[in-house]
């Protein structure tokens, strides 16, 4: 590192590195110089002049954001002239500039309006009529309103270079300059919301916040998206019980600011006419009708004892969308109460595999953040930007401001071809094409492998035996498809491993059967299903079998249930949950619905009803627990609780479980899909790019994806 520079701002002297702007030196000292068009991670405008800064020594005001630190520089960030400058592009920006603050969007949150209260004159010298421009709808969730707009182009940028989808751009010229969409008169893209947050002023609007209320009436709560695997921190804006907004301003946890179109408008399921608010029980005609809580709880302890006191056939599948907390309550109910380990989960990605396959190696298991600074990646078996949009945004960040290497090995067209080095491999051929990049990929100095469910089994063993062969340090990532996949497996959501991946014969226990087993199991004398809809996919064999479910909405497996409890929702409870590299995170409750319990909830009830000596569990007891008792999980509970991120590194080795590769199963969600929660909301059907379609060029119409099972099948 070269050695720093020494320069003064404000009469403080400062050291800075080679290179840095001076709104970034500045930033350092905690000395704020205002900006609308400068952002962090994004190309240099100076489009807006509003970082005007005196430098000694110099001609003119120079623009802070542009300007790199030089020795010996002395600079005045708030100078008379300075100020002075400030107040005349203020009052340039306001000439056309609509004064409807008390309507607006962005009334109390809006960049322009914060500076104009600093540093704004009392009145403006501009007595001409305002131009007016119409409002334009460009998707169902991006509206436009050219007369507030600053032209800062943030928009444009985010879009096209964090994005990597260029769907905006600039139309006309002078003071008739406006952003237009790239595609006519409507907008082609992820439909992400991320012009919107980023957008200073109120130019571009939510379809889902717009005209509904104001920042100070809504009461926030950070929490975890409910959808895939990534697991984004989202800041959910609440007013009486519903949720409005979706965003993280506050740029914490794994994603910073970034959140896809499921993370920030696909909350609405939450609240959709079909959820279900009361318990249902199946009556002598086959309809089902709504009953108390305690008569369907009692109805379920009554059925489930009298099957544990005769020795009958359970089978448990649980979920990947429900907490840790509760997964691990729900393996232990089914071990301690039901007397079974037929439990099991849809693995959506071979972890099992990988585990065993890596051989007790520490620090192999690449985490979220390792992604923005690796030297080089390798996707294989991924539409990485439509199935798990972080990290495919962590690692074209990563290229573009760091230079890193990507490869890909995929099937069919992906957005990693306009940035990367891109291999076409038809599924079940990836490893083969490997082999001809082994050379150069052996050249990088460290590499990160993420897959999907296309490799697992024996060809893990391979994949991982690839990696040994580069001579560089590697590291991997299991793709998995929902919200807490990497939860449910290490909280031993498993038939053959208890949690922690320990051996089930250390518990006393014998292995149950899979999830393909129990469904298939003619002689099943009840089924449980936690969170799931497996017979979406596939046929229950057992005719007679007692099915309880407990979900959000009436899926085709409710439908077969004898009883049906009403579920509460990610958003709707306190907990933790792991993303797909191992990031444990908190879930904060930021709503309810009347009448759904959670599944802790639930589960622990049924253990009272069954009179069980349990204890009543609470989610801090239970992930008590889970700290003392599951590899990994012994995590600084101050990181958690603040809203940080603590990784979860569970051992390695051989494990003792029987391989099952037609288990894992993909559901191959798009952007647009996300299983029963993304059929039941309205903003993710409505926008014209939904479902979508893996593997599909985006500059061909009517493209066949690649060969996948459908999206969005089975949770």
């Amino acid at each position: 590192m070269a050695d720093p520079i020494k320069l003064t701002i404000d009469g403080r002297e400062l050291e800075s590195q080679p290179g840095t702007l001076l709104i970034n030196a500045a930033k350092q000292a905690n000395i704020a110089i205002p900006a609308f068009c400068y952002y962090d991670g994004l190309s240099l405008q100076a489009a807006c002049r509003m970082c005007l800064v005196e430098v000694e020594k110099t001609p003119k005001l120079q623009v802070a954001c542009t300007t790199p630190v030089a020795a010996g520089m002395v600079v005045h960030t708030d100078s008379p002239t300075v100020r002075q400058a400030r107040k005349g592009t203020l009052e340039f920006l306001l000439t056309n500039h609509p004064l409807d603050c008390p309507v607006c969007d962005k009334g109390g949150e809006c960049e322009l309006q914060d500076m104009v209260f600093r540093y704004g004159a009392g009145e403006s010298r501009f007595r001409e009529t305002k131009q007016h421009e119409d409002e334009k709808q460009w998707s169902p969730v991006v509206f436009y309103d050219a007369p507030r707009c600053i032209l800062c182009y943030r928009c444009v940028r985010i879009c096209g270079e964090g994005l990597g989808v260029n769907a905006l751009g600039i139309g006309n010229r002078g003071s008739a300059a406006e952003i237009i969409p790239n595609k006519g008169d409507h907008l082609e893209c992820d439909e992400c919301g991320a012009c919107i947050d980023i957008c200073p002023v109120g130019a571009l609007t939510s379809g889902t916040y717009r005209y509904k209320t104001r920042p100070w009436e809504m009461e926030h709560a950070g929490t975890i998206c409910a959808h895939c695997s990534d697991g984004c921190k989202t800041t959910l804006g609440v007013r009486n019980g519903e949720i409005i907004r979706a965003n993280n301003r506050d740029k914490s946890g794994v994603n910073g600011e970034f959140l896809c179109v499921k993370g920030r408008y696909g909350f609405d399921f939450n609240h959709s006419p079909s959820r279900l608010t009361s318990p249902l029980l199946k009556t002598a005609n086959g309809e089902l009708r709504a009953v108390s809580w305690a008569v369907a709880l009692a109805t379920v302890a009554k059925r489930f004892s009298e099957f544990v006191a005769k020795g009958g056939r359970f089978g448990v599948i649980g979920s990947n969308h429900t907490s840790n907390e509760e997964n691990y309550l729900l393996q232990k109910f089914t071990r301690q109460i039901l007397k079974t380990s037929n439990i099991d989960h849809h693995r959506t990605g071979d972890l099992l595999g990988l585990l065993s396959a890596l051989r007790g190696r520490k620090n192999a298991l690449a985490t979220t953040a390792d992604l923005s600074t690796m030297k080089a990646a390798l996707v294989i078996d991924s539409d990485l930007s439509q199935e798990h949009p972080l990290l495919a945004y962590l690692l074209r960040t990563n290229a573009r401001l760091n230079k890193a290497k990507v490869w890909a090995v995929t099937p069919g067209p992906v957005r990693e071809d306009d940035y990367a080095t891109t291999r076409r491999a038809a599924l079940g051929e990836e490893l083969k094409a490997l082999e001809q990049w082994k050379d150069a990929l052996a050249a990088e100095s460290e590499l990160v492998i993420l897959f999907g469910a296309a490799i697992k089994g024996l060809g893990l063993a391979k994949l991982v035996a690839f990696g040994d062969t580069l001579g560089i340090p590697v590291k991997y990532v299991c793709l998995l498809d929902y919200a807490n996949s990497r939860g449910a497996s290490d909280m031993g959501v498993l038939p053959d491993l208890l949690p922690g991946y320990h051996n089930i014969a250390d518990g006393g226990l014998s292995p149950g059967l899979n999830y393909d087993e129990m469904l298939s199991t003619p002689n099943l004398d009840a089924l449980w299903v936690v969170g799931s809809n497996p017979l979406a996919r596939r046929p229950l064999a057992s005719a007679n079998a007692f099915i309880v479910v407990q979900d959000l909405f009436l899926t085709e497996t409710a439908k077969r249930a004898n009883v049906v409890l009403p579920a509460a929702s990610a958003y709707e409870k306190n907990g933790t949950v792991t993303n797909v590299c191992g990031g444990l995170q908190k879930l904060t409750r930021a709503a309810k619905t009347m009448g759904a319990k959670t599944d802790l909830e639930i589960i622990a009830l049924l253990a009272k009803e069954m009179r069980s000596d349990w204890v009543t569990p609470t989610t801090e007891t239970i992930f008590q627990e889970i700290r003392r008792l599951v590899l990994g999980y012994d995590l600084p509970l101050a990181v958690i609780e603040s809203g940080g991120v603590a990784t979860a590194t569970p051992a390695t080795g051989e494990l003792t479980f029987r391989a099952a590769p037609e288990l894992v199963r993909s559901a191959g969600n798009t952007l647009f899909t996300s299983g029963t929660m993304g059929k039941h909301s309205h903003m993710l059907n409505a926008v014209m790019e939904s479902p979508g379609a893996l593997y599909r060029d985006p500059n061909k119409k009517n493209q066949e994806s690649a060969p996948l099972e459908p999206a969005g099948k089975n949770r």
